[in-house]
């Protein structure tokens, strides 16, 4: 693939689903679900599609959804409390956080990147104009508070955090906001912090929102995703949550990008919110996480952190090959043991290698079971 702005890294992501396809190989590489969504859902949809749903809706969202994102918000166990000028419907997570950048960055402007991070927060930084400035998480990755506030310039215009975080699977707590607050707290420094996959936090383990933050709110444009909550990527419907200044920023490019957003799915998924169970919807996505991880631990690949939150798992194969790659031990597997992973290495912006790869669960349990049965016996 040609390089665009400097970065390949898409190819890592196409290219393990393609080989386990070509292979015949159990896919475990993306977090695609391939289970069905609610009926409820499909029925919501149907019903928008007798409505009047084929004009645009106003750019902010459908009001019905608007409302629908207030109430829910109200009712988390860490409830985030919104007001409408606060929540615009967006596309996607990936073009919020473009979007956000947009109306924040200027020439060379520093944004702070904490990897491994996901593949398009680099390009989305220099495709504004800003320089991306990378940190690297410890070998347990945490977070090194003293090393991070080094990245911390006159030239740092904004910080991009991830939690639950892919592929780390790390769950920022009420404690880490407060320490971003305090070394940013003086400074014209912004967050964007992508939180779309709130609804899966596992354990004892809930989601604290940056928006939460009473100090942090004021800069803060915090993703959310309607995709991952209910597995439907493939309507393009999320939100963002910002301050009414900046809620309006973001609006003003919006509106000569996407404007508005697919009119059926929001009636469908502003009537589904009303009654969505995200509880119940955690305790599916954490059986599945303990299906793969209690299988795993009968293979010779080794998990040193259990996922905090996420629908992925880091695994260390270093007991099975101490010589290859993470990439060309993820190729290895695909191939060769027909179950397919991610390398690590993907997700930061210039490392050639790591000891780990990233697999997800976010899959039918039969998949999972018959995924790791094969590795048990092959491996």
């Amino acid at each position: 693939m040609d390089e665009i702005y400097g970065f390949t890294h898409y190819s890592f992501f196409t290219e393990m689903s393609e080989l386990a396809a070509k292979h015949g190989s159990y896919d475990l590489s993306l977090g695609l679900p391939d289970f069905d969504i609610d009926e409820r859902l499909t029925f919501f949809l149907k019903e928008a599609a007798e409505k009047a749903t084929y004009h645009y809706e106003p750019l902010a969202g459908n009001p019905l959804l608007i409302e629908s994102i207030i109430h829910f918000n109200a009712k988390r166990i860490h409830k985030i409390i919104i007001t409408a000028d606060e929540i615009t419907v967006v596309p996607c997570a990936t073009f919020a956080l473009y979007t956000s950048l947009k109306s924040i960055l200027n020439q060379n402007d520093e944004v702070i990147i904490i990897q491994p991070s996901y593949y398009t927060y680099g390009p989305a930084v220099v495709m504004n104009g800003g320089i991306p400035v990378y940190y690297d998480l410890e070998n347990d990755f945490s977070i090194c508070w003293d090393r991070f506030k080094n990245c911390i310039t006159e030239k740092t215009k904004a910080i991009i955090v991830n939690s639950p975080q892919n592929p780390t699977g790390k769950v920022w707590k009420k404690e880490d906001w407060h320490q971003l607050y305090e070394m940013i707290k003086n400074r014209d420094i912004y967050l964007v912090s992508e939180e779309i996959y709130d609804t899966y936090c596992y354990d004892e383990t809930d989601h604290y929102s940056s928006f939460i933050h009473p100090e942090l709110r004021e800069k803060t444009f915090c993703i959310f995703s309607f995709g991952k909550m209910f597995h439907t990527s493939g309507w393009k419907v999320s939100y963002i949550l910002a301050p009414e200044a900046l809620t309006a920023k973001f609006r003003c490019h919006q509106q000569y990008i996407s404007y508005s957003v697919n009119a059926p799915a929001q009636y469908a998924v502003a009537m589904y919110l009303n009654v969505f169970e995200p509880d119940r919807n955690k305790k599916v996505m954490q059986k599945k996480r303990d299906i793969f991880n209690n299988l795993l631990q009968e293979t010779s690949l080794q998990i040193e952190h259990q996922t905090e939150g996420s629908v992925f798992q880091i695994v260390n194969f270093r007991s099975v090959s101490k010589s290859m790659t993470d990439v060309e031990f993820s190729r290895w597997l695909t191939v060769e043991k027909k179950v397919s992973c991610l390398p690590l290495s993907a997700f930061y912006n210039a490392r050639q290698n790591s000891d780990y790869v990233r697999f997800s669960f976010a899959k039918k349990d039969e998949l999972i079971i018959q995924a790791l049965e094969h590795l048990k016996k092959n491996l």
